[in-house]
């Protein structure tokens, strides 16, 4: 499990707001925070309109506004990049550290994108706006980002089969009841997502660039990479489909370094990285499964083998599962409030 990158000292608490907090990220948030011990003056769970006076747990949800962040410390935003957009800059403007999980900064070049155990010193001295990645970036780069140790990446070819959780809550729903009337012989008509999910697969819904052919999930992908590893240049594609699975996203990455490379070298590499567990068992063909990372802090990394097409022995293959609303979204937000936080 991983482990908290807190220090053990005695902190003081702070006062959190959650933006977004009946979303299934927001959900995720709140049990994070929990779980970690993150230490917690006072939780403010703020949400739509529509949402405002629903109960979760102990707490009360608010309506979001513009006074909602006086006096708060910390401020979690997962809400959509519109809200993020409007409030985000408010929040920090009254002191607050923003740590954001939508799209809305992420490749803003003053404010830092960050995976922690992977570019934590881009990480601000004091309050401002952090931008947490996209998804599939922050699982992937928990198996990319220790692999630098090897030699220099020179390209990533990636494929994910995203889970249902990647379009929230509504989604994981639709799966559900979708599943269940095919399996009834029920007719089903799709409204979150635009294609029957239940028992197929199709690419990820995102808006396609009629040029290039890259939907937009594909180009916030690359882009995020490039920024989070300093590497601009970087040669890198992604292909990424939504599969009738419902929590934790998988994929299979090829890797390309400047030098000759070994599965052995690697395999121990990712052994000792924090917050990656190697499920690598040939002999009894166990690999990362979707299932088995849901719930999970860790990424699950396993398949790791040389890619037979290329001669010169540089390439490595991989398959990894991991967790969108924790690894992906909630763990890798409150890992940048456990940094930042004094």
């Amino acid at each position: 499990m991983l482990q908290s990158t807190r220090p053990q000292a005695a902190q003081k608490a702070a006062n959190v707001a959650i933006v977004g907090a009946t979303g299934a990220v927001g959900v995720e948030l709140v049990g994070c925070l929990e779980r970690r011990g993150f230490p917690v003056a006072s939780l403010r769970l703020l949400a739509s309109e529509r949402s405002a006076g629903r109960r979760l747990g102990e707490h009360v949800v608010e309506a979001v506004s513009i006074d909602a962040f006086d006096g708060v410390d910390l401020a979690f935003f997962s809400a959509g990049a519109s809200v993020s957009r409007t409030y985000a800059p408010v929040a920090a403007a009254n002191g607050a550290l923003v740590v954001d999980n939508s799209s809305a900064f992420r490749m803003d070049p003053a404010i830092p994108l960050v995976v922690p155990e992977v570019n934590g010193e881009a990480l601000p001295a004091g309050p401002g706006i952090v931008a947490n990645p996209n998804c599939v970036t922050a699982v992937s780069l928990m198996a990319l980002g220790p692999l630098r140790a090897l030699g220099a990446i020179t390209r990533v070819i990636g494929a994910t089969y995203q889970a249902a959780s990647g379009a929230g809550a509504a989604a994981m729903e639709e799966l559900t009841a979708a599943t269940a009337a095919h399996l009834a012989g029920e007719p089903f008509t799709p409204k979150v997502l635009p294609h029957p999910y239940a028992f197929n697969l199709f690419s990820h819904n995102a808006a396609v660039d009629p040029d290039t052919g890259y939907n937009g999930e594909e180009e916030k992908v690359m882009a995020e990479h490039r920024k989070i590893l300093g590497q601009p240049d970087l040669r890198i594609s992604f292909t990424c489909i939504r599969v009738p699975v419902l929590r934790a996203h998988s994929m299979a990455l090829t890797v390309e370094f400047d030098r000759p490379v070994s599965p052995e070298a690697a395999r121990e590499i990712l052994q000792a990285a924090p917050g990656v567990r190697v499920v690598d068992d040939r002999a009894e063909n166990r690999f990362p499964m979707p299932l088995e990372a849901s719930g999970e802090e860790d990424v699950l990394v396993g398949r790791i083998r040389s890619d037979l097409s290329d001669p010169e022995g540089r390439t490595l293959a991989l398959f990894l599962s991991g967790d969108q609303l924790l690894r992906g979204a909630a763990l890798n937000a409150v890992l940048i409030a456990e940094r930042l936080w004094r």
